[in-house]
């Protein structure tokens, strides 16, 4: 398998030790590192944790020979909204840049805030103001920013990504695949239609470097349900096909997303254990999609 597989492995597990343990049972040398929890210290994003935890973090993946691919920030991403002031995203971003040198790092996740609801003033204005700016910071400690596409203006639909490349130079992409299962297409007048993956692949593929692979279903009462990935409507596997057909030399980092808890938990298993083995059967599956 000479494709680069990662993963956000707090799914696997919140603290260190599991996620480390997952990556390695895949066989796997890379990890998208988000939230983790080091004994000792509160659990956070890596770029709030304290710098003692951090430390640790750092220490333990080059022990384990596990490089950080790329960082999952939590920089403008749901949790925030464009309306509030931008302090926290400025302190963060500040924080993960001074960072990212002692992981080595070359990409950052970064999200575009939340879509403001009923309303047709997405301020985008000052979305790209501050996108702007976080780019320049992260720009200055030699790292690649990376937007995806997921609840927030610039996955809104592949016009606005492109809009937003447009206004953000030097931003690049990680495309997910799952996200668009669910999200709705701002770019159709129906209310109700939701994305088509390849659709919006195909038009900002030449920005893509980084992939997350995620998939889903509409239940009967059109409720989401994350899947195995190729066996849900997120054209996952045309998508990894036609990215190493084009030159793709990017990751493949997979977000299960799956239901884990005691209506899904096999007899006998603990929900931690079925976590875990859960995401490693994920990684599995995902890397028999592709030659």
């Amino acid at each position: 398998m000479n494709n680069v597989f990662s993963g956000f492995a707090d799914e696997a597990g919140s603290d260190l030790a599991t996620q480390v343990r997952a990556t390695r049972e895949l066989g796997w040398r890379n990890i998208e590192m988000r939230n983790v929890t080091v004994p000792g210290f509160p659990s956070g994003n890596l770029h709030d944790i304290p710098d003692e935890a951090f430390h640790v973090v750092a220490g333990e993946l080059e022990r384990a020979g596990i490089n950080i691919h790329c960082w999952g920030s939590a920089i403008a991403n749901g949790s925030k909204s464009i309306e509030k002031p931008f302090e926290i995203d400025l302190e963060q971003t500040k924080r993960a840049a001074a960072r990212m040198p002692k992981i080595g790092s070359r990409f950052i996740r970064i999200m575009s805030y939340p879509i403001l609801p009923e309303t047709v003033d997405q301020q985008e204005v000052e979305r790209f103001r501050r996108l702007r700016e976080i780019q320049k910071i992260m720009d200055d400690a030699g790292v690649t920013v990376l937007h995806e596409n997921c609840s927030n203006y610039g996955g809104m639909g592949w016009s606005y990504s492109l809009r937003l490349l447009e206004e953000v130079p030097g931003l690049k992409l990680v495309f997910d695949t799952g996200n668009c299962v669910f999200d709705r297409d701002f770019t159709r007048l129906d209310p109700a239609a939701c994305q088509s993956t390849w659709e919006f692949y195909s038009h900002v593929r030449p920005y893509i470097v980084h992939l997350h692979i995620k998939d889903g279903v509409h239940g009967p009462q059109g409720e989401h349900i994350h899947v195995f990935p190729g066996e849900g409507t997120g054209d996952v596997r045309r998508v990894m096909i036609d990215l190493l057909a084009t030159g793709y030399t990017g990751a493949f980092s997979i977000e299960p997303h799956l239901k884990i808890d005691a209506a899904t938990c096999p007899a006998g298993l603990s929900l931690e254990e079925h976590r875990y083995q859960s995401y490693v059967a994920y990684g599995k599956r995902a890397m028999e999609l592709v030659p």
